[in-house]
């Protein structure tokens, strides 16, 4: 029987079907890999969770919420709802971190390195943030704020991260942080790692399968900083 990530996302969100989640279980119970994945995805899940709290508990700024009240003598395009409910169920998987809150306030600007960075990577402003930051420490109404720190398949260190101007992941090479995935950006700016479209949630879910293994702890985020992510 072969599972999938999917399989696995969905076995530890309560997801599956009855039938489907007693042979996802039974897979696991016999695979250490597939155990494996299965608490990284549940400790991830964790951290996220208990990050996101505060934020999605935050009421919608006045002129958002003003945005939700009804007109008076709206006509129902139908077409368009039921549009919209099957636009639903094709969400990213990580959709559920998103509370009203987040995803009222997302930015999909493009994080575009300026002057002082390579092509390719984080400008000195948001390299400085990726350098210093660490999750445990930021304020709740940080200009930029980091999402979670973890190492990528080649054992580099790599940080999502969400701000007015947009979301994204970058990764410490030996040149500085090189930007692997960003939220949409601007008309006409064409970049191969400008994931289209892309929400706080999709950032995520690519964090997920970039990572080798758990995000890392307050403990070794602060020790990833003190040599310098490296």
């Amino acid at each position: 029987m072969t599972i999938s990530q999917e399989d696995i996302a969905a076995y530890v969100d309560g997801e599956l079907s009855s039938e489907r989640e007693a042979k996802v279980a039974a897979a696991v119970a016999a695979d250490p890999e597939l155990q494996r994945q299965v608490d990284a995805h549940r400790a991830l899940k964790a951290r996220l969770s208990g990050h996101f709290a505060p934020i999605a508990e935050e009421p919608v700024p006045e002129a958002l919420a003003a945005l939700l009240t009804p007109k008076p003598a709206e006509v129902v395009d139908f077409t368009a709802a039921r549009e919209k409910r099957q636009a639903r169920h094709t969400l990213p998987r990580w959709s559920w971190i998103a509370g009203p809150a987040i995803a009222a306030t997302l930015a999909l600007a493009l994080f575009l390195p300026r002057g002082g960075a390579p092509e390719g990577y984080a400008d000195p402003q948001l390299a400085g943030v990726l350098d210093s930051q660490l999750v445990a420490e930021q304020q709740p109404g940080a200009d930029t704020r980091i999402l979670l720190s973890f190492r990528d398949g080649d054992g580099d260190f790599c940080r999502a991260f969400s701000g007015s101007e947009g979301s994204g992941i970058a990764c410490r090479d030996a040149t500085g942080w090189k930007l692997e995935a960003l939220g949409e950006g601007s008309d006409g700016a064409a970049t191969d790692y400008r994931m289209a479209g892309a929400s706080e949630g999709d950032i995520l879910e690519r964090a997920q399968q970039m990572a080798d293994g758990p995000a890392l702890d307050a403990t070794a985020e602060e020790e990833a900083r003190a040599s310098g992510w490296r």
